[in-house]
């Protein structure tokens, strides 16, 4: 499957599957509903009582993990990061989340929530971009960090004619 080569304003679970490695039970972006170049996004996670997750953190209290926030975040900035190289004729080889710094937990998220995770540009240098997320629940602030990440491109092979 060819990425359109044009930039996108939006993405759906079919074009995230395109420019991240994770799936279920990893995979903890749903969609993307704003995308500005690498700039920012906004990824939004609809957060259900149905994942394996919520067996163990916490039974009778479903808290969605907060580690699991971060990485959400990181899994949004690097869908923006992965189309950004597609629509250039680059496709993603491999994604490592560098860093986290001042990760903050303001409230707890739970299960039925809808979790927004608003991520903005804060340097790009090489391969490595540096994002300020902040994670919202309903308007409210749940969580935030700045989250570095390196993205290993390659040259997309044309696809052969059926």
């Amino acid at each position: 499957m060819v990425f359109e080569t044009t930039d996108i304003a939006s993405a759906d679970i079919a074009r995230i599957l395109q420019c991240i490695p994770h799936r279920y039970p990893f995979l903890l972006v749903d969609r993307l509903v704003s995308i500005c170049g690498e700039e920012s996004c906004i990824g939004i996670k609809n957060v259900s009582i149905n994942e394996p997750k919520f067996q163990g953190h916490f039974p009778g209290n479903a808290i969605f993990p907060g580690a699991l926030i971060i990485e959400g975040m990181a899994q949004a900035a690097g869908v923006m990061c992965a189309a950004s190289k597609l629509a250039q004729g680059l496709r993603p080889k491999i994604i490592y989340m560098l860093t986290v710094d001042g990760a903050r937990f303001r409230k707890p998220v739970l299960a039925g929530d809808v979790l927004e995770y608003h991520m903005t540009k804060l340097a790009y240098r090489r391969n490595v971009w540096r994002y300020r997320g902040e994670a919202l629940v309903d308007g409210a602030l749940v969580a935030e960090a700045e989250i570095s990440a390196f993205l290993e491109t390659e040259k997309q092979q044309p696809e052969a004619a059926a």
